[in-house]
């Protein structure tokens, strides 16, 4: 299980592994030069000029939300409380001015998730403190038109073709560091005396 700071690696993980594989292949599948950036709220937003919020070509991905996983939300363990098992929904963006690089990017970039379907401790960032044996699965996510139009209304910004992600599942170890030090003997005295009454 890792820190709290996992939220973030999955994120920055996600990003490497994208831009990483891309500089592998762009030369062999005949892409452009390429920027990918997992962008905060403040730089999605839209602006008066509207400006990409990143260098075009350009890959972004954004945590639009956050949620606790519904199938481990009641899970139990008998040496504790259970981990903060959540879902990261990011929303990928590809920002280009022409149509070719656009739809060969976002082609690409499924492609790409497609057959890396999962992030493991091998390709997670340090950053979330994860054990050897943590997976983080990537899965498209299918939202309604309806809500992708009302998410980009949210950022004030023209829609642009885009993909939804969900990260599943990231669990955060809720034990805190103990209060003390730790118990290492412990003393017992023995006498004759017998217990008044």
């Amino acid at each position: 299980m890792a820190s709290f700071s996992a939220v973030y690696s999955v994120g920055d993980s996600l990003v490497s592994y994208l831009r990483h594989a891309y500089e592998l292949s762009r030369e062999d599948d005949g892409l452009p030069a390429c920027s990918f950036s997992l962008v905060p709220s403040t730089t999605m937003a839209g602006s008066e000029t509207n400006a990409p919020p990143i260098d075009t070509p350009g890959v972004t991905l954004f945590l639009y939300r956050v949620s606790v996983n519904e199938h481990l939300r009641n899970e139990s363990r008998p040496e504790g409380p259970p981990p903060l098992a959540l879902d990261l929904h990011y929303l990928l963006t590809v920002w280009a001015d022409s149509v070719d690089v656009e739809h060969r990017l976002m082609a690409w970039v499924m492609l790409r998730l497609h057959m890396h379907k999962a992030l493991s401790a091998s390709d997670l960032t340090p950053a979330g403190a994860w054990g050897p044996d943590d997976l983080v699965q990537i899965i498209p996510a299918e939202i309604s038109h309806e809500d992708l139009a009302r998410l980009w209304d949210a950022l004030r910004r023209p829609y642009r073709p885009s993909l939804t992600y969900v990260a599943r599942v990231v669990c955060i170890d809720v034990q805190g560091k103990p209060a003390g030090r730790p118990v290492v003997a412990r003393r017992f005295d023995f006498t004759n005396e017998v217990p008044r009454r």
